[in-house]
């Protein structure tokens, strides 16, 4: 391992250290954040601002140019440059315009260190608001052609002014129509074109006598002005035939049209003719003279002569041509169109990293049109390059920078930029630390050391020289380097025993293979002088020779140089230095070459010589030679002489043609006349003979060459030779006709002036149609006039030239000119339909109608003649009386020997349309009727119009009492709206043609309805009493708008910020029948600080009326409720990202908004607030800087106010772009064979994307002596697979004698990424045993399978061994090492986590990586504590589990309210505390916790069992509470405390004192106020029950009081019994002592029974925690608070009172009377504990079943004797009389009497519970129970339980937990009904986190009835479910029984109905 230590890691520190420099390289250059627009126009009176905005690292400095690149600078009130890069041009008056500043091409420069860029060119115009004025000139029009007038504007303002509108005198306004396409505006007579021009139409008499001006509008001020002229059109009568003409001048070349994409182009063809011409459109093919026809379409529209194409396409851009043509003669109008398109450009790539000498590639890809230039910048500086891609061979420094790309045109310009960076990986050497000159004096014991330290990569080589010669080691030199940790070189030079010899110019010179680098100091050395012997001097004749004295010694005085004993200079050209210096210029053989001597000189008169021979060698000099001035005529003899005349010998002559050697042979001989004459000499000259002839003569001193050019005569010969030809009419002809020669010579074509040839004139010139090119004669749409002879000569002034003369023939089919037409006619009448063909004849036509062929013969009605014509044939076809048979297509067929033709007539007979049909009434109300009828049949004449005839029922159609209604001819529907209401109406339908109208249709009878009110409510006024109500009052309409009954109001609501569309919430008001009172509505929960809009309407059975004007009213103020809105975000580069969105309203913003957060981070770790950064912008957008690459982010937006931050927006997502990616990070090349090598590599750390491939270099390496390798390396491309990683390439047949060289890069889409470090290996037949893998770190996923890598090599099969964990890897079925090395682990387990190594070996060698395996698993469970309560909130502190390795994303906080459902909160990771909010007021809770990451959920944490402050009410005092008059009394509800939490309801009873009954007055007391009980009698007295309930549960107040009596005095008090009269007391009372007695007695028979079947040993083990649970009296107190917290109990958030018929309380002797069943009636988790009170027998450790005990008691029977009030008084607790169980449990170990005694509770809300000790469900020990409790005590869970019954601050509690709760029947509707589905549920499984959820709940506290009674039909109910749920069910019981039948059943110990028995017992019985 020493080599691993020695080597690899220094490798490692030095990779390290590299990658921390790459990434230190912050800066990029600057870009465009918002760069200014191409063209800025604007008026004086406005100004202008243009902005200019970059970023970059550092951040760009805003320059301002002009276009010659000289700064901007500020003009005082004219031009200022702005801080932050904006432009600013100032209003300014007219006579402060200066040219230079407000005419000037601009360009934004943008600077930092990195590199400068400039933007497109922006050309400012400030507009000066003159006066102006447009005028109408009148023009000139001959009849039936179209009319133009045109606004003329001066052209000072021409830019700037837009033709908005035509008027003419009558008013009528014409306006330019985007869709100027469309049929209905091509077939109008005025067309207003784009550029303003007014077109009229077939012009008549009648458009003479109007006039038409312009209105214009200036689009920089928007100032409109009329024209000052009106003009008109002057129409000419024709006198006579007037051929096609271009009025006014004819452009040349054709005129020129811009259009931009998408829009309408409208192309003008201004000709005139009578008759009136026809015009057709042709667009020439680019590049030739060919043209085509305009294809017509939808797009491509032809209106008279203007052609029209609507959303311009580029490809529309070209020469269009117009060809107008009559009777007379033609005319062709040019022009050329050209469609713009935006210029956009960008560059690919947009960065890049390339190495020193690696050649780099831009690639400018632009769109656009027209593009007229190409030009590239380099930090603002033209280069000298046009093309589209830009490549710089070798990269040097001073390449990097900025690089941007131009394309303009002449309208605008475009730029896009891009960044070259050098990389690190070449870098030329650089001296870092050098050496001083010094001064020594020789010695053995003076040394001197030298030092050189320099850096580059590679690592380059230091070399020392002294005078120019290179030092090596010796005894007394020694040369030292090594490289230092940061990758410098330091060379050291020992000198020992210094000699004054040793003195001189020392220099160090490091180099590398990418350049070198030196430093040079002189050492002085004391002592005589000593001049270094000098080499031999070779220099080339005409350069300077530069020669250095090699002087030591020290001091020197002087050092001269001597020539034949003369010291120099001797001449001008010699200078001589004092350091010992020889320069001689333009040196040559006959003066300079000779010996120099150096002399050096001391002071005392010691000197030293040394001499230099100078060799002057001279260059070849070559005399000009040529062939002449004339050219050479083919077949001539030439010769060249190349002449030496100067130049050292030896000498060597050859030539080259067209610069590649000439052998002899072809004709072509080279003769060496002497040792500097060389001829060359063609026998017979051709044309392969021309081009340039070189000379070329070297010496040793260099090579020198001449030139010159032969140029050979050939007369021309056929290349083509023309043929005759016969080309189809209408066809494009082409006769080639081609020669060569030498000039090359001229092809001309001549037309036969005749029939035969003979004479011959030239082509025109200008015809279009007619054109010569490269020699081909090209005739387009060739016509019988161009038929002829036809003469091509080809000419070159060589000879007479070369002629040939053809027939070209045109075969014309028949034609006809229209192709398509209409014809109509009136039925009835006669029609006449014609046809002209033209054509060769003979030419025979047929008829055919509706493709059928037409033979007169067959009907009479038809008659067919034809006429023969000199152009032609006419045939004419006649129909007598036409029919409406004849509406056909009728074609006419010409055919002749060259073809056929034909044309279309559309005939059609018109007539007067059918009668309209079925009319039907869709839709009828009080003043319209809306109607649908069938069209028709039309006549074949379009419908005109309808005509609606109504009346009334009882008018008649004749008398004038008839109304119509003009309906369009295309709708079939129509409405009439002029109806009165509630009126019988007749109505009938009439159609109308050209031909005449139709008969009426059949009349339908109708009636209108009733109206709505016709007028809104009035007096409405709003109140804003708080900040989210409103309260609107408002009266009836007037009566004469009610229009019926008003029945009530829709009052409507919304934001006044809404669009008027936008609806209104409504809230329905009844009306109210007391005339002219005052409605009122209050509107809650509305936004603080907002606007609304109130309106009010009235309705009645018809519908609503009017809306009544909306008042617009505000709420108080207050802070952002709404998040912004469309948050986009758009990715700009690979690490910006633009933000965009829209301010949320302002009706939501609740105040004024300050600004926005932009809160972003990336996605990944979006859970983790820290990884989140925050900026803050007043705008609506905003750019995120310094972003990861190819990195998905989230972004939220929120808006804050003065009050906070908003809410956030929903979180949006993009992805910055993707970048070359980093190199890999490390690359291993290992040995496999003696031909083979194995390369792989890890991944590169920043792929900054999706990494596509990789590609491997070798090459062989160098050869170690310092040479480079020129082989140009070798690429293999690997393809990386996701599955299987394999990152790995084997290079095969390799040479065993070479060492390679290995690299890797990786490849995004966006370029190839940095290379890899180079590693070197040369292949071996010993290989050795090595590993291909990498160190690595593997994270993996919990319970998912993982597979760790070792690849290995090696020869023989190396060995693999794993080791887990620092021990050895035993395969087990988990975790196994695979045959291919790799260690595969199934389901990783937490504990998995660790490090791996795997390690191989072999005889040759041995190797070793280590893994790190990560395992990352779901959270453990959460701590969580109770930190604070409140009346409604619960604080919890948050703790995540230390040994979670994996960051938590977050918390889910799970509680619900005893008896309520499961609700979730979710909380952030880095919460530590957490308030639970808008709980329910003392009310027990449960919570429990689970966190979750990005694995899933986890654990969840333990069960937190608590409750909200706040108690049950408190009663007051009788004299406080109560207010006694004769026949009522007054309680004053408010005297009650409601214990914190706010009051729900009270309940009120009464009874007189001498009644055992109980009489409800109400069971839902409102809780303000004061409530009167009415119908007392007088003078009695009474007992009073209150109840009052809140959400802690409810407090029973008794109160005793007599009532006055009728005069209003009060009765004396009532006689107490005697406490010494127990007898009689005992008799006043039997009906309660019977039942107590006989209720011991049956518990002491229950007692005997479970002895005796416990010693059967009949009993099952279940929940014995419970037998210590509860002391032996039953009851719970604040001594064991544990099992209060144990049974988990949470009071009832929601107390509902059930609605029930009935006065009498609903007590469960009434229910008894119902069936039972065995069964549960709510799955309870603490329902087995209660169970065991009713129905565990036996020991504390057994339960036991006994069927035949089921007709016991429960626990107690508590007989109350007075108010409840009296139980709360301790010292009258005694009163109660409890009768202990007669089978009392036996004491358990703990001293506790079992739990027979405890109160019992059943239907209650399912509580999960963490404890398996609870969950009994369905166990046999609990079926009496049901009978006891189960379904009459289901509302129990409405109220206490035992365990809540004495809270800490509740001084009795405990006192009277042992007894029933007095009123547990008043339950919830809830609570019986639905709750009792609880009976469903199935316990939960081990695996089951918590129960199935609760069925939902009433929250309505006020839905409740008169009676708070529980209904035997709700009892049934529960019982029901129970018994599906079981299947267990008995047979009802009787009805009707009363307490003492009840009474006498308990004493016979039977129930009627029941097998078992089986009494249920209840809590409080009131006696």
């Amino acid at each position: 391992m020493k080599w691993l230590q020695q080597g690899v890691l220094p490798a490692v520190v030095l990779v390290a250290f590299a990658s921390v420099v790459l990434c230190d390289d912050t800066t990029h250059g600057p870009v465009f954040e918002r760069e200014p627009p191409n063209r800025v126009d604007f008026s004086n009176t406005t100004g202008a601002v243009v902005e200019c905005r970059a970023r970059g690292s550092p951040q760009p400095e805003i320059i301002w140019v002009r276009a010659d690149g000289t700064a901007v600078g500020d003009v005082p009130g004219l031009r200022k440059v702005l801080a932050n890069g904006n432009l600013v041009f100032p209003p300014f008056r007219a006579e402060d315009y200066r040219q230079d500043v407000h005419a000037q091409v601009y360009s934004c420069l943008a600077k930092n260190s990195v590199g400068t860029i400039n933007s497109r060119d922006v050309n400012v115009r400030a507009v000066v608001q003159q006066f102006y004025q447009s005028r109408v000139i009148d023009e000139f029009v001959l009849r039936g052609n179209t009319g133009i007038l045109k606004c003329l504007v001066p052209s000072f303002v021409t830019d700037f002014v837009i033709i908005e509108a035509w008027i003419a005198e009558d008013g009528t306004t014409f306006k330019y129509d985007p869709d100027i396409s469309s049929k209905s505006k091509s077939d109008s007579k005025y067309l207003v074109l784009p550029s303003g021009e007014l077109h009229i139409r077939d012009v008549g008499p009648e458009d003479g006598y109007k006039s038409y001006q312009c209105r214009t509008r200036h689009r920089l001020t928007n100032e409109t002005r009329m024209s000052a002229t009106k003009g008109r059109l002057v129409i000419t009568e024709p006198t006579g035939k007037i051929a096609p003409k271009v009025p006014g001048q004819k452009y040349e070349g054709g005129k020129i049209v811009l259009n931009p994409t998408n829009s309408i182009v409208v192309m003008t063809c201004d000709v005139v003719g009578y008759p009136v011409p026809t015009f057709r459109w042709y667009k020439f093919v680019e590049g030739t003279s060919r043209k085509q026809a305009i294809a017509l379409n939808e797009r491509v529209k032809q209106v008279a002569g203007t052609l029209i194409i609507r959303e311009a396409k580029v490809e529309d851009s070209g020469k269009y041509l117009c060809v107008v043509n009559n009777s007379v003669g033609g005319e062709s109008v040019e022009t050329v169109l050209t469609v713009t398109a935006p210029l956009k450009a960008t560059i690919e790539p947009k960065v890049q990293t390339i190495d020193f000498g690696r050649p780099a590639v831009f690639t400018c890809n632009f769109e656009g049109n027209p593009i007229k230039t190409v030009n590239w910048l380099k930090d603002g500086h033209k280069l000298d390059h046009t093309e589209a891609i830009l490549r710089i061979e070798a990269v040097r420094k001073e390449d990097k920078g900025m690089y941007q790309c131009f394309i303009r045109n002449d309208q605008e310009s475009a730029e896009a930029t891009a960044e070259l960076k050098l990389g690190s990986r070449f870098e030329p050497p650089l001296i870092k630390q050098s050496f001083d000159e010094q001064t020594l004096r020789p010695g053995p014991s003076t040394s001197l050391y030298l030092s050189c330290s320099a850096s580059g990569t590679p690592t380059p080589e230091i070399t020392w020289e002294l005078d120019g010669r290179r030092l090596s080691n010796t005894d007394r030199y020694q040369i030292g380097q090594y490289v230092t940790v940061n990758g410098d070189v330091v060379s050291n030079l020992n000198i020992s025993a210094i000699h004054t010899i040793d003195g001189g110019i020392y220099k160090c010179v490091a180099s590398s293979k990418v350049g070198s680098a030196e430093h040079q100091a002189k050492i002085s050395v004391y002592g005589a002088p000593f001049v270094r012997s000098m080499e031999k001097q070779a220099i080339v004749a005409g350069g300077t020779l530069i020669v250095h004295c090699p002087v030591a010694g020290y001091p020197i005085d002087t050092i001269v140089w001597e020539r034949d004993s003369r010291v120099l200079p001797t001449i001008k050209k010699q200078k001589v230095f004092p350091n010992g210096t020889l320069i001689i210029e333009n040196v040559e053989r006959s003066s300079d070459q000779a010996t120099y001597v150096c002399v050096a000189k001391n002071s005392q008169g010691h000197s030293a010589r040394g001499t230099l021979e100078v060799q002057v060698m001279v260059l070849p000099q070559i005399v000009p030679f040529d062939f002449g001035d004339e050219a050479i005529n083919s077949g001539d003899v030439t010769s060249l002489t190349c002449t030496v005349s100067k130049g050292d010998l030896p000498v060597t002559i050859s030539w080259m043609l067209n610069n590649r050697s000439i052998s002899d042979g072809d004709g072509i001989s080279m003769t060496q006349v002497n040792k500097k004459i060389s001829m060359l000499s063609i026998d017979s000259v051709q044309a392969y003979n021309i081009g340039e002839y070189t000379c070329v003569a070297t010496n040793i001193a260099g090579t020198s060459s001449y030139s010159t050019y032969l140029h050979v005569n050939v007369p021309p010969r056929w290349i083509l030779e023309p043929t005759d030809k016969a080309f189809a009419q209408d066809s494009d002809a082409a006769v080639e006709c081609k020669a060569d020669g030498f000039p090359k010579p001229t092809v001309t074509w001549k037309k036969a002036t005749g029939e035969t040839p003979g004479d011959y004139k030239d082509l025109k010139p200008n015809n279009p149609d007619i054109k010569v090119e490269d020699g081909t004669l090209m005739i387009n749409n060739i016509q019988k006039i161009n038929e002829g002879y036809y003469l091509c000569e080809a000419v070159n002034g060589i000879g007479s030239g070369l002629s040939a003369v053809v027939l070209i023939g045109v075969q014309a089919p028949p034609q006809f000119e229209i192709k398509q037409r209409n014809h109509t006619s009136r039925r009835g009448e006669a029609a006449v339909m014609q046809c002209e063909a033209k054509g060769e004849k003979p030419i025979g036509i047929l008829w055919n109608m509706n493709n059928k062929r037409l033979e007169p013969k067959g009907d009479s009605r038809y008659t067919i003649r034809e006429e023969i014509l000199p152009t032609g044939v006419l045939s004419a076809l006649s129909i007598k009386r036409t029919e409406r048979s004849d509406t056909a297509v009728f074609t006419c067929v010409a055919t002749n020997a060259f073809g056929s033709d034909n044309t279309s007539i559309h005939m059609i007979v018109q007539e007067v349309p059918e009668i309209p049909y079925d009319l039907k009434v869709l839709d009828k109300s009080g003043r319209s009727v809306q109607l649908s009828w069938v069209a028709p049949y039309d006549g074949n004449s379009n419908i005109k119009r309808y005509m609606i005839e109504y009346k009334p029922s009882k008018s008649s159609w004749e008398h004038g009492m008839m109304e119509r209604v003009l309906v369009p001819g295309e709708q079939t529907e129509a409405g009439v709206f002029t109806l009165k209401p509630a009126t019988t109406y007749h109505i009938r339908i009439v159609a109308e043609n050209e031909m005449g109208s139709s008969d009426p249709s059949d009349t339908v009878t109708i009636i209108t309805a009733e109206e709505v009110p016709s007028g809104p409510p009035s007096s409405i006024r709003v109140e804003a009493p708080e900040q989210h109500m409103l309260k609107v009052f408002w009266k009836p309409p007037p009566r004469s708008e009610w229009n019926g009954e008003i029945l009530g109001y829709y009052v409507g609501y919304k934001l006044a910020s809404m669009d008027k569309d936008k609806p209104y919430f409504f809230e329905t008001v009844e009306f109210s029948r007391e005339e002219g009172k005052e409605h009122h509505l209050q509107i809650n929960n509305l936004k603080t600080y907002t606007q609304y809009s109130i309106v009010v309407q009235a309705f009645n059975k018809v519908g609503k009326g009017p809306i009544s004007e909306d008042l617009k009213v505000y709420t108080a103020e207050g802070a952002p409720e709404q998040p912004p809105v469309d948050t986009t975000c758009t990715t700009l580069t690979a690490q910006t990202i633009r933000v965009m969105w829209v301010s949320p309203s302002l009706t939501a913003a609740n105040g004024v908004i300050k600004g926005y957060k932009v809160i972003y981070g990336p996605s990944e770790t979006w859970f983790d607030e820290n990884t989140k950064d925050a900026k803050i912008t007043a705008s609506s957008e905003t750019i995120l800087h310094g972003l990861k690459k190819y990195t998905n982010y989230s972004m939220q937006v929120l808006a804050y106010t003065s009050g906070g931050d908003g809410v956030r927006s929903p979180p949006i997502h993009c992805q910055t772009e993707q970048d070359v990616p980093e190199a890999p990070t490390s690359v291993k090349a290992l040995v496999m064979s003696d031909d083979s090598i194995l390369v792989s590599w890890k991944p590169p750390s920043e792929p900054n994307g999706i990494v596509e491939q990789y590609t491997v270099y070798l090459r062989e390496a160098p050869d170690g002596e310092g040479t480079s390798s020129d082989a140009k390396p070798l690429s293999h491309k690997v393809i990386p697979n996701i599955k299987i990683q394999n990152l790995s390439f084997q290079a095969k047949d390799l040479n065993k004698q070479l060492k390679y060289e290995f690299w890797v890069t990786a490849s995004t889409n966006i370029g190839e990424g940095q290379t890899s470090e180079t590693v070197t290996v040369s292949p071996s037949s010993k290989v050795p045993a090595k590993i291909a893998s990498f160190d690595d770190s593997f994270t993996s996923t919990y319970k998912e399978d993982v597979t760790l890598p070792c690849l290995a090599v090696g020869v023989p099969q190396p060995e693999i061994k794993w080791k887990i964990k620092g021990s050895d890897n035993n395969n087990n079925d988990r975790i196994r090492q695979q045959p291919d090395g790799s260690l595969f682990i199934r389901d990783v387990h937490r504990d998995d986590a660790g490090e791996y190594s795997c390690r191989v070996n072999n005889i040759f060698g041995n190797d070793s990586i280590t893994h790190k395996l990560v395992v990352n698993a779901p959270p453990h469970s959460p701590h969580v504590s109770l930190t604070s309560t409140t009346t409604n909130s619960l604080t919890i502190k948050l703790k995540p589990d230390p040994s979670d390795i994996e960051p938590i994303h977050g918390y889910t906080v799970h509680y619900k309210p005893e008896f309520g459902e499961w609700e979730t909160a979710q909380v952030a990771n880095n919460i530590e505390k957490y308030v639970l909010e808008k709980l329910v007021c003392g009310t027990r809770y449960q919570v429990y916790v689970t966190a979750y990451n990005s694995i899933g959920n986890g654990d969840q944490s333990d069960n937190l069992n608590t409750r909200t402050r706040g108690e049950k009410p408190i009663g007051p005092s009788a004299d406080k509470f109560i207010v006694v008059s004769s026949n009522s009394i007054t309680l004053h509800l408010n005297e009650w405390s409601d214990g914190g939490c706010p009051m729900l309801y009270f309940v009120v009873e009464q009874r007189k004192k001498t009644s055992p009954d109980w009489v409800q007055v109400s069971n839902n007391v409102k809780v303000t106020g004061n409530f009167v009980v009415l119908d007392l009698d007088p003078a009695t007295w009474y007992h009073l029950r209150v109840t009052a309930h809140n959400n802690a549960g409810f407090t029973v107040a008794k109160y005793e009081f007599a009532t006055l009596t009728a005069a209003g005095a009060t009765i004396a008090p009532a006689r107490e019994i005697p406490k010494e009269d127990t007898i009689q007391l005992i008799l006043a009372n039997l009906n309660l002592v019977v039942p107590v007695v006989a209720a011991v007695l049956v518990i002491i028979v229950a007692i005997i029974v479970i002895c005796v079947l416990r010693g059967k040993g009949n009993y099952q083990k279940d929940d014995v925690v419970y037998n210590q649970s509860v002391n032996a009296v039953g009851t719970l107190d604040k001594r064991r608070p544990d099992l209060r917290d144990e049974l988990g109990y949470i009071a009832p958030p929601n107390r509902k009172l059930p609605p029930v018929p009935g006065s009498n309380y609903n007590t469960c002797d009434r229910i008894k009377r119902g069936p039972h069943y065995r069964a549960h009636a709510t799955w309870d988790p603490r329902r087995h504990l209660y169970e065991e009170l009713c129905s565990r027998r036996g020991s504390n450790d057994t339960i036991h079943n006994h069927r035949g005990m089921d007709d016991e008691i429960c626990p107690y029977a508590t007989f109350h004797l007075l108010g409840f009030r009296e139980e709360m008084d301790p010292t009258k607790a005694m009163q109660f009389q409890t009768f202990p169980h007669p089978h009392a449990g036996t004491m358990g170990p703990s001293g506790m009497g079992t739990p027979h005694q405890a109160h019992s509770r059943a239907g209650s809300q399912s509580m999960p519970r963490q404890n398996r000790r609870y969950d009994r469900v369905g166990s046999q020990g609990s079926q009496y129970y049901t009978q006891c409790n189960g379904s009459i005590y289901s509302p129990g869970p409405e109220y206490d339980d035992p365990a809540n019954c004495a809270p800490e601050d509740e001084q009795y509690g405990s006192q009277y937990c042992g007894y029933g709760n007095p009123y547990d029947q008043y339950g919830s509707r809830g609570s019986i009904g639905r709750r009792s589905l609880g009976s469903l549920r199935i316990q939960p499984t081990a695996s089951s986190p918590e129960p199935p959820p609760p069925p939902p709940r009433n929250h309505d506290p006020n839905d409740s009835k008169d009676s708070n009674e529980i209904s035997e039909a709700e009892c049934d109910r529960d019982q029901l479910i129970n018994s599906r749920t079981y299947g267990v069910m008995r047979n009802s019981a009787k009805d009707g029984m009363n307490h003492e039948e009840m009474r006498k059943l308990i004493e016979r110990n039977e129930i009627p109905g029941q097998a078992n028995g089986g009494l249920t017992a209840y809590d409080t019985m009131a006696v």
